[in-house]
């Protein structure tokens, strides 16, 4: 993702605008690490270095607003009960691939709750028919359709592509938290190109493929040589040489390079539960980055963990709701790679609903109420009485 450089972050007034907006979700892949480096006293100092050294290379801005923005933390940069972090995952296609430059194919709730010792992944379909509520920023109506639209209806218009991409995001937030009643505590934009490029710099991540999958993104050659293609839809992949095939990813577990791992985590078309199949493997890549992460080869090497970090700034946009990295850090000490639970709506299953000839997604009402537990703080409680709701790993 290219972004623009020197944008200044949208203040919220004096108090906000006088902190320093430093990063959190660098942490998503490192903060493991860094937290085993800061259990040592002389390390603290050295852990905090390596994240301020990233904090130049990573993108902030305001992305939240409205009533979809948690309050600030009366204690300033002390946190305090539960945390709720929206993930918004950003699919640049190449011009004619798509009506749109910019998709959110990747919708990611992060809870953290109130006792902080566990990291819960829980993935919205894209697809899920809510109420869009109006956005003036744009001037957008309050419309009916697809979740992932809420995030084109604050993209359109000018300004640059930070900017409307964190109107993007500022929309969609809302429209969660209408359907939803989750507050935020932060939001990021992750951009797939720039998270290829750090599992690249951690030389890879353990997989296990759990059904075949045939990718639209990448093929192979008549000379068996992996090949970036793009899909093009309702005409399937392009510029597939003669002789060529699109590439296939078969059962079974494997180390796999940074290419092949992001593009496992992309593909939906092939498999039988389309986007559902998608979120459990993408919450899988994102637990394997993490585990990756904290394994001894990075965080004791300093230069490799330095490299990880920087990548990883490269891949966000960022909004922390003006609390420093490191008390974030700190705050959320006891939360490791391994505690990172993978949890699935409608039991992993579609629920297809047609209106007027378009296919959406429909929650069930256990899943609405599961939503209604993350919004709560109380999401360890419902997953007790309701363990389906805790995908695999």
């Amino acid at each position: 993702m290219q972004v623009e450089r020197g944008q200044r972050p949208v203040e919220r007034g004096a108090s906000r605008a006088k902190r320093r907006r430093d990063p959190l979700w660098a942490r998503l892949t490192v903060i493991g690490g860094a937290v085993l480096m800061m259990l040592s006293g002389t390390a603290i100092v050295g852990a905090h270095a390596i994240i301020g050294n990233a904090t130049s290379n990573i993108e902030t801005t305001n992305l939240l607003g409205g009533d979809a923005a948690a309050a600030e933390q009366p204690g300033g940069n002390d946190i305090d009960g539960p945390v709720n972090m929206l993930l918004v995952g950003i699919d640049a296609r190449p011009p004619g691939s798509s009506e749109t430059s910019v998709l959110a194919d990747t919708i990611v709730v992060l809870h953290i709750p109130a006792s902080h010792d566990q990291a819960y992944l829980v993935s919205i379909p894209r697809d899920w028919r809510v109420d869009i509520p109006a956005y003036a920023k744009t001037g957008a109506g309050a419309s009916v359709g697809k979740i992932n639209g809420a995030f084109s209806k604050g993209y359109q218009g000018s300004g640059s592509e930070l900017e409307k991409r964190a109107r993007g995001v500022d929309s969609l937030a809302r429209t969660i938290n209408q359907a939803t009643g989750i507050k935020f505590n932060g939001a990021a934009i992750i951009d797939f190109s720039g998270f290829e490029a750090v599992v690249k710099e951690l030389g890879g991540v353990h997989m296990c493929v759990d059904q075949r999958a045939e990718s639209i993104h990448l093929g192979v050659d008549k000379n068996g040589k992996i090949l970036k293609l793009w899909y093009k839809e309702g005409e399937g992949i392009q510029d597939l040489p003669a002789g060529g095939h699109a590439f296939v990813h078969e059962k079974g577990c494997r180390r796999m390079t940074a290419q092949l791992a992001l593009d496992y985590a992309r593909i939906r078309k092939s498999l039988p539960n389309g986007d559902y199949d998608r979120q459990r493997h993408q919450q899988q890549l994102i637990k394997a980055i993490a585990k990756e992460a904290t394994g001894k080869g990075v965080i004791t090497n300093p230069v490799k963990l330095n490299n990880v970090i920087k990548a990883a700034g490269k891949a966000f946009v960022l909004d922390t709701q003006g609390i420093p990295v490191a008390d974030f850090v700190f705050t959320l000490r006891r939360v490791a790679a391994n505690d990172l639970v993978l949890i699935k709506t409608n039991g992993g299953k579609v629920q297809p609903l047609t209106i007027d000839g378009q296919s959406f997604e429909q929650l069930s009402d256990r899943s609405m109420a599961m939503l209604a537990s993350v919004r709560d703080g109380k999401l360890a409680d419902f997953l007790v009485g309701n363990p389906q709701f805790i995908a695999k790993t």
